[in-house]
């Protein structure tokens, strides 16, 4: 009777074993991923492309779902941008519009629902059907990060006291990237505390004016992780400058979403011309692209010894 009671104990004792060497495989690794994540990002001038996920992967899941973002670690995406609005209890969750009536199951403003209320609702598809994905919290959205891929925040500037309480309390300070088109006297007068916290990327429109004395101060007087360009039209010469930016220690992110951010190279063309779109950038020392295909930029930049 001893014998048979012994051969389970052993072999409950083994995959236990297994099961524990397994979990702390699983969190190195997930500290050695975002390691190198954050080692990439701080390397400026590097021809390593990081691949960033606009809404996530919202072609296969909802945009800005818990789907949406595994999907993206699941395919080995550096950076998911991720859209914040704030509830009418206060609770931030991942929407891109004020309005619920184009994502998701329900009608009218993110700011007069509570999180309750919202939970009740069910987000909608690329081609507008109900799906059974949830709208998340923040904090459902960083603990699924966590350790995992980097996360940049977006329509969160106004929310980021609130963001960062959420940052501290999952342990991912250190996944978030926070951008807004504000000056640098700006920037420290409404984020100064967090400055020497999270990375700040200056978002740069290159057809506005004073965009090159912009720059030149947050080079100057910051140094920022990276800056996000827009450009409609190719005629900026800071299009020329990238490279020398880069060197200066910031990186280049553009979007290649669709052609009022980029002059026309753009996913949907890149489906047929892709080196011509993505290859552009690469000459020009573009080395961190906001995509609606990370799949298809993920296969170019790999076949290209671009992306690690």
């Amino acid at each position: 009777m001893r014998h048979f009671i012994y051969i389970p104990l052993v072999l409950i004792l083994l995959v236990s074993c297994k099961q524990r060497a397994n979990d702390i495989t699983s969190k190195k690794t997930n500290k050695n991923t975002i390691r190198s994540l954050i080692a990439m990002l701080e390397n400026a001038d590097s021809n390593n492309v990081m691949v960033i996920a606009h809404r996530g992967d919202w072609r296969n899941a909802p945009e800005n779902s818990l789907q949406a973002i595994q999907n993206c670690i699941d395919m080995g995406v550096d950076i998911v941008e991720i859209d914040i609005h704030k509830t009418k209890d206060g609770k931030l969750v991942l929407i891109h519009d004020k309005k619920l009536d184009r994502t998701t199951t329900g009608k009218g403003l993110v700011k007069d629902w509570t999180l309750d209320s919202l939970r009740t609702l069910y987000l909608r598809n690329g081609a507008n059907h109900p799906t059974h994905h949830k709208i998340p919290t923040l904090e459902e959205a960083m603990l699924l990060a966590k350790g995992k891929i980097l996360i940049n925040l977006d329509k969160c500037y106004s929310y980021f006291d609130e963001a960062y309480e959420i940052l501290k309390k999952t342990g991912t300070t250190d996944q978030v990237i926070m951008k807004g088109k504000v000056t640098l006297p700006e920037v420290r007068k409404e984020f100064g505390e967090y400055l020497d916290k999270v990375p700040f990327m200056p978002v740069v429109v290159l057809h506005e004016e004073n965009t090159e004395e912009t720059i030149n101060e947050y080079i100057e007087k910051f140094s920022p992780i990276a800056f996000e360009f827009v450009f409609k039209d190719e005629k900026s010469p800071i299009l020329s400058k990238f490279k020398e930016i880069r060197k200066k220690g910031s990186r280049i992110w553009v979007n290649s979403l669709w052609k009022s951010l980029n002059a026309g190279y753009e996913d949907d063309m890149a489906l047929v011309k892709t080196d011509s779109i993505y290859g552009w950038y690469i000459k020009k020392g573009v080395n961190m692209i906001q995509t609606d295909r990370p799949q298809l930029l993920l296969n170019y930049l790999r076949d290209k010894g671009l992306h690690k």
